[in-house]
């Protein structure tokens, strides 16, 4: 029931992980600086799960229901914190990770999600 989530987040798919810490580990203006990581492309809960399915070459089941409803309903079970992780932003700004290292996400969103599930093992298609 998440169609109607306006979120964001910001993800990091692995290998733009690995290039950015190679970067932070080389770069000669690295030192003394605090790197935030991300892929630059933030998106809301809706968009992952679409982006994934359409990775997987299935279509998202998502549907709309109003996000208030969820909070209302999780917080009767106490579970409001939960409601608020999953509905809420969370959201890094990495221009000045970009800035100082003359970095750029080397894959953008709908390649990471390509290449996690052409990289996933066949057995692990029955645990999704």
């Amino acid at each position: 029931p998440l169609a109607s989530v306006n979120n964001k987040r910001s993800m990091i798919y692995v290998e733009n992980l690995a290039d950015l810490i190679y970067h932070a580990a080389v770069h000669p203006k690295a030192p003394d600086h605090i790197f935030l990581a991300s892929d630059g492309e933030d998106l809301s809960t809706e968009e992952m799960i679409s982006g994934l399915a359409s990775a997987l070459g299935k279509r998202s089941r998502s549907f709309r229901f109003p996000p208030s409803l969820m909070k209302s309903a999780a917080a009767l079970f106490g579970k409001g914190a939960v409601a608020q992780r999953l509905l809420g932003s969370l959201q890094v700004d990495i221009n000045h990770t970009k800035d100082v290292l003359e970095w750029e996400p080397p894959f953008n969103v709908s390649e990471g999600f390509r290449k996690t599930v052409a990289g996933r093992q066949p057995s692990q298609e029955s645990q999704l």
